[in-house]
């Protein structure tokens, strides 16, 4: 797969290594983060966060105009000893991890009902995974999510979302001290869907916090992971599978923000493109504040254009503010189909389109590994399959 420097046309690669006097959250932001839509200007398409997404397809989540007239029905399946609460924006535990960051994530902070809170009490280790089901049927909708381990726990959540729907929604995770949480977040949403949602992490002292991000369905999905740290000690893992088809726009937008001292942090996406007008997006923003010695990190994004007429943006950022660091560093790699191991294949006497099939689930291979659940895994690659149906 070619380098960032040998991109393919329609496709843009683009980074930035600095040493800031300002943090990534004022420098890549129209305005400061905010639990009030009121405080943030509707978009245009010309502000750093919103120059790559198609606003007309947003069905009126950035300029105040959607209605709340949808209905998700929310399934919440918890293991023995989990607790799962219907709370008001008045509970403490809404909006704790992380502050609305743009217009739509203070939409829908502004605009739900109820928030969903699921908590798993300290040093309660649970041997299977807790499932959330997010169907839409229909119209608009404003969600809030709140996922709470307490010290020492571990955790395993899936959240599976399906339907026709327009949602914007704010998830939290609070992991608390020395905690382990992984979360597997699925988009196989219909072919008309708009899901717009923020993603707060706020990891605890020692604590440990692993995302996957899985997208194939929806026609947007525009997706902001956001992790910071309550104290020094936390890994946060973040990993991102999508295959953007015809039409599709799928953008994933992350920020860490290292603000606590030796802390560590390992972000890789990576994605598969194929069909006019797909469009690709993935900001990944690491931010090292003064306070954050010690800090360990890399993050890195790679991508597959297996058609002509496929658009990819991958623009890494890396602002660091203090020179005692473990190591930092960020990569970024757009590229069509390596013919090498295609070749490599064929001459061993496997078909070409058995040897293209091969070669593409080897490219994912390594993220639908880090699942861990057979029966998720299974699902992902079923569905890897059936994308890879249009286009081999």
């Amino acid at each position: 797969m070619a380098e960032a420097q040998n991109i393919p046309v329609g496709s843009t690669t683009a980074g930035s290594i600095a040493v800031a006097a300002e943090s990534t959250v004022a420098t890549r932001m129209s305005a400061p983060p905010s639990y009030d839509v009121a405080d943030f200007p509707v978009p245009h398409g010309r502000e750093e966060e919103w120059r790559f997404t198609p606003l007309e397809r947003l069905r009126g989540l950035q300029d105040g105009t959607a209605v709340a007239d949808g209905r998700i029905r929310t399934e919440v399946y918890t293991p023995d000893g989990v607790t799962q609460e219907t709370v008001g924006r008045d509970d403490p535990r809404v909006g704790k991890a992380g502050t609305p960051v743009d217009r739509v994530a203070a939409q829908a902070y502004t605009s739900f009902e109820k928030a969903s809170v699921v908590s798993v009490p300290k040093e309660t280790v649970l041997t299977e995974p807790i499932r959330i089901t997010v169907h839409g049927q229909g119209g608009t909708a404003f969600v809030h999510q709140v996922i709470e381990l307490g010290a020492f726990a571990e955790a395993v959540v899936v959240i599976d979302h399906t339907g026709d729907a327009v949602v914007a929604a704010n998830v939290d995770f609070l992991v608390g001290d020395g905690a382990k949480l992984t979360v597997v977040s699925v988009q196989d949403w219909d072919a008309d869907a708009v899901h717009v949602s923020q993603h707060n992490a706020l990891v605890g002292r020692d604590a440990s916090f692993k995302s996957i991000v899985v997208t194939f369905g929806g026609d947007v999905v525009r997706l902001h992971p956001r992790v910071a740290y309550a104290g020094p000690g936390g890994e946060a893992e973040l990993f991102g599978l999508y295959f953007t088809d015809k039409g599709q726009h799928q953008e994933h937008r992350l920020l860490v923000d290292h603000n606590a001292p030796h802390c560590k942090s390992n972000a890789v996406y990576k994605g598969a493109l194929q069909g006019d007008d797909a469009h690709a997006v993935w900001i990944g923003d690491v931010l090292i504040r003064a306070a954050a010695e010690g800090t360990d990190t890399y993050e890195m994004n790679r991508n597959l254009v297996l058609t002509d007429g496929a658009r990819v943006d991958s623009v890494p950022n890396l602002e660091i503010e203090t020179g005692e660091i473990a190591g930092a560093g960020h990569a970024s790699a757009t590229g069509r189909f390596d013919d090498e191991q295609l070749f490599y294949l064929m001459s061993r006497g496997i078909p070409q389109v058995e040897a293209r099939r091969l070669v593409i689930r080897g490219f994912f291979a390594e993220l639908v590994q880090q699942i861990g659940l057979p029966d998720v895994e299974e699902r992902l690659i079923a569905k890897i399959e059936a994308e890879l149906e249009a286009s081999v």
